[in-house]
């Protein structure tokens, strides 16, 4: 009997393919590097739903390549990246490129939420927040300067429903898919009510978006013509999962409130999974969990590890020549970077703020680099970016901590940035915590799997899954002189930078 489960994992710079089985071991993997986005001016990313889809047929088409056994997979799952969106003609054709979770576009001059809802807003000091979602949501942007593409959309879908409909042929979606400015209800974990007031901020008919399934749930069949283009047997079910950040969590196994699972990914955050909703920020939701009925709280360090990716092409082609001379990762001479540093980085502190916030960093943030002195080098700069990262993670979680009462005992990272053993180690000291890592890289993929295991009745239930298909392979302890050295800084300078540099950055914006 077939007990194997296929997970589509289709991110910001590839999509992969892989196969696990039921005790949660990677298989086989085939992955295919996609563009993240097309600039056409400055700000914008969009991309063309093709690429999406070809890169899923070609990751597939790679595993039975390599030997996989088509019969032996019970189910599939997807999980893509978030808050990606794509509008349908009634053919079920795209009428404009996809617009990218990346994309910065904004929309001027919007009329504000009036009547009950907008008199509320205004007596709770949340207008600006409202007019803030209504500026980034893209469904208004589209309806203000492409009226003819949204009078002509027929279904507005993410990424997820779209590449769903791909394979399945029904417009439909899991509901732990929903994370972006949409018409979606995070306490309801439904489509809002007629009367709420998202209608109001972000107008469209109901009609256009897709039916909703809880994760673990069935989407459908893969259909004849999906499977002609994939090579996945036609008839097996496709079962709903969640967006990328919500099924890493569950592949890291953090179904407990007090385990915080830190992404070290482009957006760096601390996801914990709580079964009441809160919100930790007021107005800011928390995102639905990879298991039915729970929520993510979640708190972001937008363009987060970005920051790495851009330190290594910006300071660490030495690193990356090297590496290639000696047949080795390029990270473990970064990780060496980092070692070469006390912690502290000698008085260097980085504040994160790559791009504008809401609430916490606000709209007028910046990043900021302060402490230089002569004796700073390249290595010093990379350790501190690492180091603010983890101090703004930190901070998230303690924000998260005073809403929920459930204090976080321990850590898990997942992301890119978890390959790092001086990166962990870091992580490990600045919290005060065990750090560690899940078994597998691929823990979105994972997570995806788990949710597939469960719909299909290969698990009984998640705590069944979590326990068979989870488990750490490496911990990291935090040492106590290095933990009580970051505490003086993190304490003493950095939660006093932003307030203080608050002013100027307000300045800057008007210059």
């Amino acid at each position: 009997m077939p007990e194997n489960l296929l997970a589509i994992d289709n991110g910001t710079q590839s999509v992969r393919a892989l196969v696990f089985d039921p005790r949660g071991n990677l298989l086989a993997s085939q992955r295919i590097p996609i563009e993240p986005y097309i600039s056409t001016a400055p700000g914008l990313a969009e991309q063309d739903p093709e690429v999406f889809w070809r890169a899923v047929c070609e990751a597939c088409q790679g595993l039975w390549a390599k030997g996989v056994d088509k019969s032996s997979i019970a189910a599939v799952a997807l999980t893509t990246q978030r808050s990606t969106l794509i509008n349908l003609d009634k053919n079920g054709k795209p009428l404009r490129p996809a617009i990218v979770w990346l994309d910065q576009r904004r929309t001027a001059g919007l009329k504000p939420v009036g009547g009950l809802w907008g008199a509320a807003f205004a007596v709770a000091g949340a207008s600006e927040t409202v007019a803030y979602l209504q500026a980034e949501a893209e469904a208004n942007w589209i309806r203000t300067h492409q009226p003819e593409v949204w009078n002509a959309t027929h279904k507005y879908l993410f990424l997820s429903g779209y590449l769903t409909w791909r394979l399945v042929g029904q417009f439909v979606d899991s509901v732990a898919c929903q994370v972006g400015y949409v018409t979606f209800d995070y306490k309801a974990q439904a489509w809002s009510k007629p009367w709420d007031w998202k209608w109001l901020a972000v107008p469209m008919e109901l009609r256009i978006l897709p039916d909703l399934v809880p994760a673990a749930s069935p989407l459908g069949q893969i259909s004849a013509e999906a499977s002609s283009a994939t090579g996945i047997p036609q008839g097996l079910p496709l079962i709903a999962a969640a967006a990328d950040k919500a099924t890493e969590v569950l592949g890291a196994g953090c179904l407990e409130p007090h385990i915080g699972c830190l992404s070290y990914g482009t957006t760096a955050t601390i996801n914990t999974t709580h079964k009441r909703y809160i919100e930790v920020i007021p107005l800011l939701p928390p995102y639905p969990a990879a298991v039915p009925g729970r929520y993510s709280f979640e708190i972001q360090i937008y363009r987060g590890y970005w920051m790495v990716t851009w330190f290594k092409h910006q300071f660490g082609l030495r690193e990356q020549k090297l590496a290639d001379e000696q047949g080795i990762e390029p990270e473990n001479l970064f990780d060496d970077l980092i070692r070469s540093v006390p912690p502290g980085s000698d008085g260097l502190i980085l504040q994160p703020y790559w791009s504008p916030g809401l609430r916490f960093p606000g709209p007028e943030a910046r990043g900021a680099i302060v402490g230089f002195r002569d004796l700073h080098t390249r290595a010093h700069l990379y350790r501190a970016i690492l180091e603010g990262l983890a101090y703004a993670l930190r901070e998230g979680a303690e924000r998260t901590v005073r809403r929920s009462g459930v204090p976080i005992t321990e850590l898990r990272v997942a992301g890119g940035g978890s390959q790092s053993d001086a990166a962990l180690q870091l992580t490990a000291d600045v919290f005060g915590l065990p750090a560690s890592r899940p078994h597998v890289y691929e823990a979105s993929g994972l997570g995806a799997a788990i949710d597939a295991a469960v719909g299909a009745g290969i698990h009984a239930d998640f705590t069944a899954a979590i326990r068979e298909m989870t488990r750490v392979r490496d911990t990291f302890e935090p040492d106590a002189r290095t933990h009580a050295r970051y505490n003086e800084l993190y304490d003493g300078v950095y939660k006093k930078l932003y307030g203080r540099l608050k002013p100027l950055y307000e300045r800057m914006r008007e210059i």
